[in-house]
């Protein structure tokens, strides 16, 4: 069977990805005619907080993953945004799930759009509410001029994960240490910064062309115990709108 393969860049590539592909089984029965990030928080679609305040900080091409109830997203959306105060904000869309069926997973799905993205771009889950972040030039150029694949934000544990995912070192290095463990008192926040080549020998090919899905977490880990990975903690309100209680805090 032939898949399509991953659309040639014919347009300025995205500075930034924002996933919305997953199905948001803990959200049910919510998520059953709605996708995730679409869900309502204080008057606007969910992921709609992370696109705006990437267009705030000059991040207008932005590409959005879709996967379940994918079509709801671009039609919602479309390609072209203006909102009140912000630049134009041009979107592009990889469609996993119509071209093949289900979400690829975070990895497989950079994979599969990183023909349309930048060299350096930013990620963020549409599913994360961070009201504060500032996505900067700034943090670009840092994280340009360094010799790190990925750079990532971390926020203090939250309740729901309070063994946490990663460590920080004093000089920024992200430390790849047993949940639980001492020292292991960060949790991931979804937003970072990578450059193509983190994903170069990841084992998939080029554009991911045939929908394998691949996680993210296991590249990260080898990447930090290369000492490829840096990070810095995120202290202002963040989210993880992962059940429907959390939803509600938020309204």
């Amino acid at each position: 069977m032939n898949f399509p393969a991953s659309k040639v860049k014919t347009s300025p590539a995205a500075q930034a990805m924002v996933l919305a592909a997953g199905r948001g089984e803990r959200m049910r029965p919510l998520t059953d005619s709605t996708p995730k990030p679409l869900l309502p928080v204080r008057g606007q679609a969910l992921m709609q907080w992370p696109m705006q305040a990437l267009a705030r900080g000059g991040f207008t091409r932005q590409l959005v993953n879709t996967a379940w109830l994918g079509e709801q997203i671009s039609a919602h959306f479309g390609d072209l945004i203006v909102w009140p105060g912000l630049p134009e904000v041009h979107i592009t869309y990889s469609h996993e799930g119509q071209d093949f069926g289900h979400a690829l997973e975070t990895a497989g799905g950079i994979v599969r759009a990183l023909p349309q993205l930048a060299e350096v771009f930013w990620v963020v889950a549409g599913d994360v509410f961070a009201p504060d972040f500032v996505f900067s030039a700034q943090a670009v150029q840092r994280f340009v001029a360094s010799d790190t694949l990925a750079h990532l934000w971390l926020v203090p544990n939250p309740a729901h994960n309070l063994g946490g995912d990663f460590g920080l070192s004093a000089s920024g290095q992200v430390r790849n240490l047993p949940k639980g463990s001492e020292g292991c008192v960060y949790t991931f926040s979804t937003i970072a910064l990578y450059k193509q080549a983190f994903f170069a020998h990841c084992g998939l090919l080029a554009g991911n062309p045939l929908g394998e899905a691949l996680a993210l977490a296991p590249l990260l880990r080898a990447a930090m115990d290369r000492g490829q990975v840096s990070g810095e903690v995120y202290a202002g309100a963040w989210t993880d709108v992962g059940t429907p209680e959390r939803l509600v805090s938020l309204i």
